[in-house]
């Protein structure tokens, strides 16, 4: 099935100029591996570096505090018990790996699904890199130039990041801009257009393929 998105800006005619996609823009949505994919995105962006100390790795508490008996008080061993102020943890956290597995096919296939209903519904659609080839790194000159693409809350997908468009985006909170690798479920989600540069579309094809 041919699948194409409209090309917008000055380039268009009044009958709205076609982009030809491949075929992986048009697959079936599917929830369940869309979710799996952006779990495992979100999972793998974690930190996972905290820890704790247990009862021997906090300094101190080598001596018994009192003797066993005849003192009144409860028995005691240690002044860094995990039931003492200052002790350590009973259950310390350690340092850990929180990336899940997710098979390479699936996740080109979880993008496909991405793409190919941001298509359905009319999110995404393709411009020529050249509008947006900024002279200076001016926020004023990009919002100009999104706003005569109509885009407001867009992800932008180019073959080759400028300094100037990356330094001018980087003022407007909701335009986010990245190359074809750097392309991913949560960023594709994350916004309400998607808007691709012609000379992008074989890198990401070649992606998703």
């Amino acid at each position: 099935m041919a699948v194409s998105i409209g090309l917008s800006g000055a380039a268009a005619d009044a009958e709205a100029e076609r982009v030809a996609l491949p075929e992986a823009f048009g697959r079936r949505f599917n929830e369940a591996l869309v979710h799996q994919a952006v779990v495992a995105y979100l999972a793998g962006g974690r930190q996972g570096s905290r820890a704790q100390k247990t009862r021997a790795e906090v300094r101190g508490g080598g001596r018994k505090p009192w003797r066993q008996k005849r003192t009144g008080r409860a028995r005691a061993g240690s002044i860094r018990s995990p039931l003492w102020r200052g002790g350590g943890r009973a259950f310390a956290a350690r340092p850990q790996d929180h990336a899940l597995k997710l098979n390479r096919k699936m996740y080109r296939g979880a993008l496909q699904c991405i793409f190919s209903e941001l298509v359905r519904q009319d999110r995404l659609q393709a411009f020529p890199a050249a509008l947006l080839s900024l002279d200076a790194p001016k926020t004023r000159l990009l919002a100009a130039a999104l706003a005569g693409l109509g885009l407001q809350d867009a992800l932008l997908v180019v073959d080759k990041l400028e300094r100037n468009l990356a330094l001018a985006a980087r003022n407007l909170p909701r335009i986010e801009v990245c190359e074809v690798a750097g392309v991913n479920p949560v960023n594709l989600m994350r916004h309400e257009q998607v808007a691709i540069a012609v000379e992008a579309v074989p890198g990401l094809e070649a992606r998703l393929q």
